[in-house]
């Protein structure tokens, strides 16, 4: 069976690969995009979602546009945003943010944004928003004391990553779990379907 289209993913995220190759898509390429990702002045966190996953896949696009090796690929970009109310928490790199991030998500409901971008083989550019809202129990010093040292809070949006410990301070999820992992695999493959991506041919082939 030979299959249709390619998929280059513009991102470096293990999770989003893994998260793909869940729906039995495996990217042909991935080209992680180095942008700055500083929230505007006053930015609502979906605003910033749908921006940097579509200037991710722009930046992607116009890399390959003229390699005649990739023509006739898709591009699929995602950014995750986490926040409370209207406060963007950054991915934490330093022990002070996590703490501080853990320490404001502790026993209050935050939203994590996801923008998904994709651009289609012709250049036309689809984006879709997704949102879900997550409950975290209080945590008390030693859960956080004991998050902390285990690492898995590093460059991840809001300071914690769902797959993993994490897991455990999740009172109520509300939306898709994908989502706050960090690519929703519903909208995802129903915006690469919609293109004529064929993702169901690949469950065949595999």
């Amino acid at each position: 069976m030979v299959l249709k289209h390619r998929l280059i993913l513009a991102s470096g995220s293990p999770r989003r690969l893994d998260l793909l190759n869940q729906a039995g898509i495996e990217p042909a390429r991935l080209m992680p995009m180095d942008l700055d990702e500083t929230p505007k002045k006053s930015e609502h966190p979906r605003s910033l979602a749908r921006r940097l996953s579509g200037e991710k896949a722009d930046a992607a696009f116009r890399q390959v546009k003229g390699d005649l090796a990739w023509q006739g690929s898709f591009i699929l970009a995602a950014d995750t945003v986490v926040a409370v109310g209207r406060r963007i928490l950054p991915k934490a790199e330093y022990v002070d943010e996590a703490s501080s991030a853990l320490h404001l998500l502790s026993g209050r409901s935050h939203w994590v944004y996801t923008g998904v971008c994709i651009v289609t083989p012709d250049g036309r550019l689809r984006q879709k928003i997704v949102e879900t809202k997550v409950r975290f129990k209080r945590l008390s010093g030693l859960d956080i004391e004991s998050y902390l040292a285990s690492g898995q809070w590093r460059g991840k949006a809001g300071a914690y990553a769902i797959q993993g410990l994490a897991g455990c301070f999740v009172q109520k999820l509300v939306g898709s779990y994908t989502n706050v992992v960090g690519l929703p695999l519903y909208e995802t493959t129903l915006l690469l379907e919609g293109e004529g991506f064929d993702v169901q041919r690949r469950w065949i082939e595999g």
